[in-house]
Formats: C-alpha cells, sequence, structure tokens
C-alpha cells in the first residue's frame, strides 16, 4: 500500500478517536474529521466507514496486548484479563465512550464477541464435560459478565485499580469454573 494512503488512513483514524473522545458521535461531521485529519473531505470518504474501522482496530489492538499464548484450560490466564483491562483503563475515556455510544455499531457486542470466540477456544481444548450448547451458554454468560463488569467500573468512575478489578473479576471467575 502507497505510504500516502497509509498517512492519510493513520491520520483520519487519530483525528476520529480525538473527536470521539470530545464529543457524541451523532454530532462528529466528516468535515471535523477532515480538517482535523488535515485531508479533503472525499479522502475521508473513500477510505472507509470510520467507525467501523476504529471499532475493528481497537478490538485487534486489544486482542494483540491481551493475547496468551500460555493459556490452558477453559480460562485463559489472569495475566491476559489483567493486561487487557490495563489496556481499557489506559485508554478509558475512548473505550468508555465506545462502551456507550447508542444507534451505532455496538463496540460492546463486539468486545463481548471476542471475549466469547476466546473462552471458545479454551472450552474446545478442555471440554470440562460440556456439550456443545453447554459451551456456547457458559462463553456467553462469561463473555457478557466480563465486559458488564466493565461498563459498570466506568459508570462507578473506576471505583478500583485495574489490577484490584481483574482479582475481584478473578475470583468471580475461578468460582463460576469449579461449577463446570
Amino acid at each position: 500500500m502507497d505510504r500516502r494512503i497509509k498517512k492519510n488512513q493513520a491520520a483520519i483514524m487519530h483525528a476520529f478517536l480525538q473527536l470521539i473522545a470530545k464529543k457524541d458521535f451523532e454530532k462528529i461531521t466528516i468535515n471535523e474529521i477532515a480538517e482535523l485529519a488535515d485531508v479533503n473531505r472525499g479522502t475521508v470518504y473513500s477510505h472507509y466507514a470510520v467507525l467501523d474501522k476504529c471499532v475493528e482496530n481497537q478490538l485487534n489492538h486489544l486482542m494483540e496486548c491481551c493475547y496468551s499464548i500460555d493459556a490452558a484450560g477453559p480460562f485463559p490466564s489472569k495475566a491476559p484479563l489483567l493486561r487487557t483491562i490495563q489496556e481499557i483503563e489506559n485508554n478509558a475515556l475512548l473505550y468508555k465512550t465506545l462502551l456507550d455510544m447508542k444507534d451505532v455499531p455496538s463496540f460492546r457486542t463486539h468486545l463481548s464477541r471476542m471475549i466469547h470466540n476466546q473462552l471458545m477456544e479454551h472450552l474446545k481444548a478442555d471440554s470440562a464435560g460440556l456439550d456443545e450448547l453447554g459451551k456456547l451458554i457458559f462463553a456467553q454468560f462469561m463473555s457478557s459478565a466480563i465486559v458488564g463488569v466493565i461498563e459498570w467500573w466506568f459508570n462507578a468512575s473506576m471505583p478500583c485499580s485495574a489490577e484490584e478489578l481483574t482479582e475481584r473479576l478473578w475470583s468471580l471467575l475461578e468460582a463460576n469454573r469449579m461449577n463446570l
């Protein structure tokens, strides 16, 4: 890919992330993105659907930061969960904004799906006595719980550190793991 195209895409993404941290998605205009990115309006349209690309990039970044090769059994280890929550904490305004957005493709859905898929990978490796439907229900329950706790954490103005949240969440996950 041409360097200029990559540069424009990066500038558009950066501009979009800056704007979404400051104002509601519905109030962001293509002109604002173009002006902040220092590109013309047509360039913004020609590169991609900005929000979808932003969500995809943020999820890919989370996956890269938080994936664990050392994980075994139906749960990943605590370390990737901590890295995930720390990454979310380090970019709290962005992730809170993405989780709160209404009437646009849901970051919450994408995040939940990412966690669900990782849990399913681990459940396939360690069947834990569950049939396929049981695995699906268990992964859905756990991914919804994790995302729900993260949303609560934001809405409660992050009343504890990422480390404490991880410890408490991990103890709940472990308690559910014992029931498999």
